[in-house]
């Protein structure tokens, strides 16, 4: 059977795996925001320069915390994870897949050039990987 995903020919794990190293990076970004690194020009819209103020760290902690649920997901999909046993779970990569379609989005139209220009390409990879593991078949649970 010829499947049509964005990277045919490369095993589900590989994309999980370029998913979690992307997601990590894009976490500890935000951890690093909430610690008071002054990147706030390159998140949010850029509405701040230097380090953000409270109300948006909490938005960083939260973000930051979606990212890690999001990896659990992707790799739990990709089967480098023991599959759960909730008949809901494997729908929830489809939640993943939109939420990367949002960020592209999001990034495309923020008025922050920095933030476009850095977040555009990984949320763009990620909406790509993710749409790869939610395209695999999930083997039966035994």
């Amino acid at each position: 059977m010829r499947e049509r995903a964005f990277f045919p020919r490369m095993p589900h794990t590989i994309s999980a795996n370029i998913f979690s190293l992307l997601a990590t990076l894009a976490a500890a970004f935000q951890l690093a925001l909430v610690a008071g690194a002054p990147w706030g020009a390159l998140t949010q819209g850029g509405r701040v320069s230097g380090a953000l103020p409270a109300y948006a760290r909490v938005i960083a902690t939260i973000s930051a915390l979606v990212l890690v649920a999001f990896i659990y997901i992707v790799r739990t999909k990709a089967g480098l994870r023991p599959r759960t046993r909730s008949p809901r779970f494997p729908r929830l990569i489809w939640f993943v897949v939109a939420y990367c379609a949002l960020g592209i989005a999001a990034n495309a139209v923020t008025p922050s050039a920095a933030e476009r220009a850095l977040w555009l390409p990984v949320v763009s990879v990620m909406f790509a990987t993710s749409l790869h593991v939610a395209r695999r078949q999930a083997a039966p649970l035994t």
